[in-house]
C-alpha cells in the first residue's frame, strides 16, 4: 500500500519550490494564490531569502506547508495515497493532499499556527534538545524527576527508536540533558529553534488554534490520515479536529505512527516536500522489514 508522509518545520531551504513554480502551471497558479492570502510575497523569501529570513517561524511554516502540499498535488495521477500522515506541521499539509481541508484553509491554518506559537515562545525563553541511544521510559523518567510546574520539560517527539525530542523552559531542558547523558544517553543535542514545541508552554497558542480549527470546515478524506497524537488512522472530520487542537500541546508519536501504518499494510512510502528527515525515520522505525521502501517524491 502507498503511504504518503509530510515533513515538519526544519527541512526549509533556500531555493525551495522554484524549480516547480518554473517548470509547473499548476505549481505557479497555486503559490501566487498562497502570496494573495498571506498578504506578503512568501514564493521571494522561499526562493531567493536568506536562512534567516526563511527561519522565521511566519514563514518557515507556510513554506514547508506550500513546498509539501504543492509538490504532492503536481504529481497528478501518480498522487494515489491509501494513507497519510504528517510529521508536527506536517499533518496540516497531509490533511489537504488528502482533501480533508482546502488549499486555502489549510494555508490560513497553518500561517495562524505559525503566529500563535512564535507569540507563545516570545512569552516564554523555551528551547528543545534532541536525546540519542536512550530508552523512552527513562526519558520519560528523567524528565518528569526535572519537571515543576513553573520549569517544564517533557517528551515532545518521539522520532524513531533511540532518538527522542525533549522540550520546556531552557533551565529545565539543560538539567535534564545533563541527567539524561549521566543516565547513558550518547548526546544531548540543543535544537536551533525558538520555543518548546509540543509542550505544556504552547497552551497559549493551542486557544489561539482551537477558536480557528472550529471555524474551519473539514472534509472527509479520500484516505485514512494518522494523527500524531494517538498514532492512529482517522477519517471523521469532527475527531481530525479534535487531535489537531490537541497536537500542538501533546507529543509526536511517529514511531508509534508508523508502525501502525505499517501494521496496516503500508509499504511504499514517499516523502512529499523539502528534505528527506522522514524517509530516513522511517527506515529505522521499519529496520529489518525488506517489505518497507521510503523514498523522496523526486525518486
Amino acid at each position: 500500500m502507498k503511504a504518503f508522509v509530510f515533513p515538519g518545520q526544519g527541512a526549509q531551504f533556500t531555493g525551495m519550490g522554484k524549480d516547480l513554480y518554473e517548470s509547473n502551471p499548476v505549481a505557479k497558479d497555486l503559490f501566487d494564490k498562497a502570496n494573495e492570502i498571506l498578504g506578503f510575497r512568501i514564493t521571494d523569501i522561499m526562493f531567493e531569502g536568506t536562512d534567516e529570513e526563511l527561519k522565521q517561524t511566519k514563514v518557515t511554516q507556510p513554506a514547508v506547508f506550500l513546498h509539501s502540499v504543492i509538490s504532492a498535488l503536481c504529481m497528478g495521477e501518480a498522487f494515489q495515497p491509501e494513507m497519510v500522515a504528517g510529521h508536527s506541521l506536517g499533518e496540516f499539509s497531509a490533511l489537504v493532499a488528502a482533501g480533508a481541508l482546502t488549499f486555502e484553509d489549510g494555508l490560513t491554518l497553518v500561517y495562524k499556527r505559525a503566529m500563535a506559537m512564535q507569540k507563545a515562545c516570545e512569552a516564554a525563553p523555551s528551547t528543545m534538545a534532541a536525546i540519542i541511544a536512550l530508552p523512552d521510559e527513562k526519558i520519560e523518567e528523567i524528565c518528569a524527576e526535572v519537571s515543576t510546574a513553573d520549569n517544564v520539560v517533557v517528551a515532545a517527539n518521539y522520532n524513531c527508536p533511540g532518538q527522542v525530542v525533549i522540550s520546556g523552559n531552557i533551565e529545565a531542558v539543560n538539567s535534564a540533558c545533563e541527567k539524561l547523558k549521566a543516565a547513558g544517553a550518547k548526546r544531548a543535542l540543543p535544537l536551533k529553534v525558538g520555543g518548546a514545541f509540543h509542550s505544556p508552554l504552547m497552551k497559549p497558542a493551542q486557544e489561539e488554534l482551537q477558536a480557528a480549527i472550529e471555524a474551519t470546515t473539514f472534509h472527509t478524506p479520500k484516505c485514512p490520515v494518522y494523527q500524531n497524537v494517538d498514532a492512529k488512522a482517522h477519517t471523521a472530520p469532527e475527531e481530525i479536529k479534535e487531535n489537531l487542537i490537541a497536537q500542538l500541546t501533546a507529543p509526536v508519536r511517529w514511531t508509534n505512527e508508523v508502525v501502525n501504518m505499517i501494521a496496516d499494510g503500508a509499504t511504499d512510502f514517499t516523502e512529499c516536500g523539502p528534505g528527506k528527515v522522514l524517509q530516513g525515520l522511517v527506515a529505522k522505525i521499519a529496520k529489518g522489514n525488506e517489505a518497507v521502501t521510503a523514498h523522496s517524491i523526486e525518486a
